[in-house]
């Protein structure tokens, strides 16, 4: 289990990592981790990281003009449209959240119903 929670561990910084990444190639003001920064041992400054991501890249992304979204950009691998390069972001977090879920229910910990109830919280 161990193993289990140290990948889950691993897994939830590198959204904060990336996510942090995809913000700086879109042009948005968000919080970024240096490449290689180690993953903390608590969880909780983890959840905070995250935290603070999310809020930055929603107050930013919102202010976005369809002319913005529109432009070209540079990203991990060269051109791509601003608005397809955060659908992208959006697609890469739900990735791997689903793999959290699988990676807590293997563990035996809770699943928490981020975008909606889990099937453990229907019980």
């Amino acid at each position: 289990m161990k193993t289990i929670t140290r990948w889950a561990g691993w897994l939830a910084w590198h959204l904060v990592v990336v996510g942090g990444a995809f913000g700086h190639f879109a042009g948005l003001n968000v919080p970024a981790i240096p490449k290689g920064t180690d993953v903390p041992d608590n969880i909780a400054e983890i959840v905070e990281k995250y935290e603070a991501f999310a809020e930055a890249i929603k107050n930013e992304a919102i202010k976005l003009t369809d002319e913005q979204l529109a432009e070209e950009i540079t990203g991990f691998v060269g051109k791509t449209v601003r608005g397809k390069f955060l659908r992208q972001l959006i697609d890469h977090q739900t990735h791997h959240r689903g793999q959290m879920t699988v990676l807590l229910r293997q563990a035996g910990l809770p699943v928490p119903g981020v975008m909606g109830p889990t099937k453990e919280m229907k019980k």
